[in-house]
């Protein structure tokens, strides 16, 4: 199953919510990534531009971007960012094709 890093940041409102009264996110949304047919890894909270981190395992891109876009659309979000991630023989594939797929890069004067 492709794997997929999720990076959530929370609304103001959203952490006001959660010191009042504290909750585990990652448990929290545990069942409606397996309602898409995926798995949550592990998550973890975060410094920087990102409040929560997490690996997800998820079908395809499509249940990827519908768990993003309920989450995105919950409110409770500033920002949702979805990347997917490639494995070592996967990324290894995609060398080998891009070697095989003839692009010629721009040139000066030519």
């Amino acid at each position: 199953m492709p794997s997929y890093l999720l990076q959530v940041s929370y609304s103001a409102e959203a952490w006001a919510a959660m010191i009042k009264h504290p909750q585990d996110r990652i448990e929290a949304v545990r069942k409606s990534v397996e309602k898409l047919g995926g798995k949550i890894i592990n998550g973890w909270l975060s410094f920087g531009d990102y409040d929560i981190v997490a690996l997800l395992d998820m079908p395809d891109n499509v249940f990827a971007a519908a768990f993003a876009m309920a989450a995105a659309a919950g409110g409770a979000c500033k920002n949702v960012k979805t990347t997917p991630l490639l494995s070592i023989d996967e990324a290894k594939a995609a060398m080998r094709k891009a070697a095989a797929s003839g692009y010629k890069p721009a040139t000066a004067g030519k």
